[in-house]
Order: C-alpha cells, then sequence, then structure tokens
C-alpha cells in the first residue's frame, strides 16, 4: 500500500491537469512533486499518467486508481474527523474552504449574518477559519477534512467532483456573468457588441480561474469580433481595467449591479449573451463538529 501522502498527491494531479500546478497545492517543489508521482507509478507496476497531453490526463489504470485513491482518503479523513471531534479547541472552530473571489462578498457576508443573528449562530467564542485559493484546488480540502464547508461556484463547465454518496450540498444563490462596458458621454457604452464591426477588445480571465472555465465556451461561440487584448488573473482586476475603459468584460451581475445603476458600467446584449451560474454550499454527509452542524442546520431552515 502506498503511503497516503502518494495518493494525495496523485488526486491532486487528477484535479489541477498539471503537475506544477498539484505541486504547489501539495506545497512541494516541481521535481520533487513529479518524483512522487513517478514512485506511484513504480508501486503500481504501470504508467498512470500521460504526460503527452496538456492538461495532462490519467491513463485507463490510473482513471482505476484514483477513484479508490479518493474513496481511501475520504474515509480516512471521515474517521479523523469522528476521532477529533470528541472535545477540544476543534470544537469551537469552524472551517471554511473557498475561492477567493467567493471569500470576499458572498462568504463574508455569510459569517457576518452568522454573527449578526438572532440569536446569533456563531458566537464570539466560535473562531472561523476562511481558507482561499483557486477553486479547482479547494474541494481536496474538504475531501481532507481541512474544511467543514465548501464554497464553490457550480455550471455544467465547471462541476465540483464531489462523490453524491459522501457529500451534499445546498445552492445559496444564483447568478450571472454579464458582458459590460464603461459608460461616457450621454449614459452610451464604448463600446457595442454588433456583428461585422472591427475588432472588439475583450478582457479575459485568466486560465484556470473558475470564471474563465464558465465563461470561456460561450464567448468563443458568439458572434462577434472579440479579440483578447488584456487577461486578468482576478475579479477586481478585471473590473478596475473595464471601468477604466479598457474593453468589455463577463462579469457576475452580483459584482457589477451597483456601477450599472450609478451609470458607470454599462451592460451589453441581452439574456442570450449571459451566463448563469449557481453559489454552492457543499459539505460531507459524516457528522461534523457540533459548531458546524449547527450552522448547517440553520442555513436549512432559512
Amino acid at each position: 500500500m502506498p503511503q497516503l501522502k502518494l495518493l494525495e498527491d496523485f488526486i491532486a494531479l487528477a484535479r489541477t491537469g498539471s503537475f506544477l500546478r498539484a505541486a504547489e497545492a501539495r506545497h512541494v517543489t516541481h521535481p520533487a512533486f513529479g518524483r512522487r508521482i513517478r514512485a506511484l507509478e513504480s508501486w503500481a507496476g504501470v504508467p498512470l499518467v500521460d504526460r503527452s497531453q496538456i492538461p495532462i490526463t490519467l491513463t485507463e489504470q490510473g482513471e482505476v486508481l484514483l477513484k479508490t485513491a479518493c474513496q481511501v482518503v475520504e474515509q480516512l479523513q471521515r474517521v479523523r474527523n469522528q476521532i477529533s471531534m470528541s472535545g477540544g479547541e476543534e470544537q469551537h472552530v469552524l472551517r471554511v474552504a473557498s475561492g477567493r473571489s467567493l471569500a470576499r462578498t458572498l462568504v463574508a457576508d455569510w459569517v457576518a449574518r452568522l454573527r449578526k443573528g438572532r440569536p446569533a449562530v456563531l458566537r464570539p467564542t466560535i473562531q472561523v477559519e476562511i481558507s482561499t485559493g483557486m477553486m479547482a484546488d479547494m474541494p481536496a480540502r474538504l475531501a481532507q477534512g481541512k474544511a467543514d464547508f465548501l464554497f464553490c461556484y457550480e455550471h455544467p463547465a465547471l462541476s465540483v467532483e464531489l462523490q453524491p454518496d459522501n457529500y451534499q450540498y445546498m445552492t445559496l444563490a444564483t447568478d450571472k456573468l454579464v458582458p459590460v462596458c464603461q459608460a461616457v458621454a450621454q449614459g452610451k457604452p464604448r463600446y457595442s457588441l454588433e456583428e461585422g464591426r472591427g475588432s472588439l477588445p475583450l478582457i479575459s480571465y485568466s486560465r484556470g480561474l473558475a470564471m474563465g472555465r464558465i465563461a470561456g465556451d460561450r464567448i468563443e461561440t458568439m458572434p462577434y469580433p472579440l479579440v483578447t487584448s488584456l487577461r486578468c488573473d482576478s475579479l477586481d482586476a478585471m473590473l478596475g481595467t473595464v471601468s477604466n475603459g479598457l474593453g468589455i468584460a463577463w462579469l457576475p451581475w452580483s459584482m457589477v449591479a451597483a456601477d450599472c445603476k450609478r451609470g458607470n458600467l454599462i451592460v451589453l446584449g441581452g439574456r442570450s449573451e449571459q451566463i448563469a451560474f449557481e453559489v454552492r454550499l457543499y459539505r460531507s454527509r459524516s457528522r461534523l463538529s457540533d459548531v458546524a452542524e449547527a450552522v448547517w442546520k440553520a442555513m436549512e431552515k432559512g
């Protein structure tokens, strides 16, 4: 039986499709991570990874091992959680995993409501730990028992790979990506989504961002002469460049609604250019800490 860390490495590689990103998620150097995967392949006696493609894919044998690896890691983490919940500090800590943009907006509001509600679900003695990172890396924190809850986006192009037998979720909100640009004189848009015109500057998401995966396929099929002029690695950066008139960007309506109402930004196109998605809250079906269970119960009651 290989070491648990090798199975966790393999799961990270399968989820990211990149040796570099998986190594960063596992907090090891790229060469060291490669040696770990080769050690796992040596134990298996067959290649587990097809390195000829980018993003990398698993071989047929690798897919078989991945399924078992996920089950083993999740079962061990559930046992660990059950053991640790006999008391101690973890009973007074709520652990949340989220992408960076969600943590800044929805998660922060969520914690505030739980703190300020009457009665307050999160008492002052309860510490909340919010861990953030690339959205693709966050499900691993839930699967490894390092988080009680996972906040994430849900869209056909960005489904979270968590086995429904082991996890459950609730939908917290629905949102949509809308194409926006800067408003100029007389409240007119600086740019216009029209066919047959000259190229239009598109502000795109950097590769790997959740919103980029949600928006990517749809934008590419739209009949407009969109040409990427800027690529940003955060929603805040994209909003700043759009506000300065540097192009068109597909941004969450929840983020740009206030600017559109103030007349600083203008939504372009119609419903066919908008891309709907959900925000979900995931948890393990296993028993959580008393604090986490109380929060989940409160959420179910609405």
